[in-house]
């Protein structure tokens, strides 16, 4: 297979596969295409790094470049180390809520208070599927506080405006017997990252 120039592939976490799109259709960039790895994988971190690997050697000879929208996501570095390996260029942050929300404010939030659960779009819209059950605690419920009983605050980081998804974040805090906050963020951190690296 040839490689198309100026084609780029961006192969992202499935949580983020709504977000990316937006970003590309509203840019008109139609040299992007998206790959996603499974958003569940996040519950099997140590699995992250060889299915990027194999993701990329699936598509190298098609694209002139190819990046990672994906966190460090619990891999302890391990990512990091095939992308380089692999000669892949990764967003930064240690994880999605970092880069929506960008390195300095997500310090903060974490610095005012070390106990936060963090959601985004993606998490308050499968927080039952992801979280109750991903977890066991639908089946399990004595599992609440052992998972959850050193958070204090649950925040919601919004890329949409969207009032049914801020209530389905209010309703987790409440599952949860944490306080509730808002921050939205819109989709700057993507769109500054592709804008500098595949736009």
């Amino acid at each position: 297979m040839t490689i198309a120039p100026g084609k780029t592939l961006l192969i992202a976490c499935g949580a983020l596969a709504e977000e990316t799109l937006a970003v590309i259709r509203a840019n008109g960039w139609d040299h992007i295409e998206v790959t996603c790895l499974p958003a569940k994988l996040h519950n099997r971190p140590a699995l992250i790094p060889e299915e990027m690997r194999r993701k990329i050697r699936e598509n190298r000879d098609r694209f002139e470049t190819i990046l990672a929208l994906y966190g460090d996501c619990g891999t302890g570095g391990q990512l990091d180390k095939v992308l380089a390996e692999e000669g892949v260029e990764r967003i930064a942050g240690a994880h999605c809520y970092e880069f929506f929300t960008g390195t300095a404010v997500f310090d903060a939030l974490q610095e005012a208070e070390v106990g936060t659960f963090y959601l985004t779009d993606f998490l308050a819209r499968h927080f039952e599927k992801l979280t109750i059950e991903g977890l066991g605690i639908d089946k399990h419920p004595e599992l609440l506080p052992l998972y959850f009983g050193n958070y204090t605050r649950l925040v919601y980081i919004s890329q949409q405006e969207d009032p049914a998804l801020q209530e389905k974040a209010k309703a987790a805090a409440e599952r949860l017997s944490l306080a509730y906050e808002y921050r939205f963020t819109g989709l700057t951190g993507l769109q500054n990252f592709l804008s500098r690296k595949a736009g």
